[in-house]
């Protein structure tokens, strides 16, 4: 199975309503989940997430970027 394979069979097929919106409207969508994936690897291994706020970098422990994780998605 070559890389593109692997990556294809973990991917699922966008909805209906999903293909209906705009291009950008489904890009953006596609980096929220992408952005929320990569925070979600980070805490599972431990690791601080470094974010942008008020013009400059932070770094949120994995406690701190799990409840901001949390509570965006309520």
């Amino acid at each position: 199975m070559t890389a593109g394979e692997a990556l294809r069979s973990h991917m699922s097929k966008p909805s209906k309503a999903v293909l209906r919106l705009p291009l950008e409207k489904r890009a953006e969508i596609a980096f929220k989940i992408a952005v929320a994936k990569a925070i979600d690897e980070q805490v599972r291994l431990g690791l601080p997430v470094y974010i942008w706020r008020d013009g400059r970098v932070i770094e949120l422990s994995p406690d701190e970027a799990r409840n901001i994780a949390e509570s965006n998605r309520k």
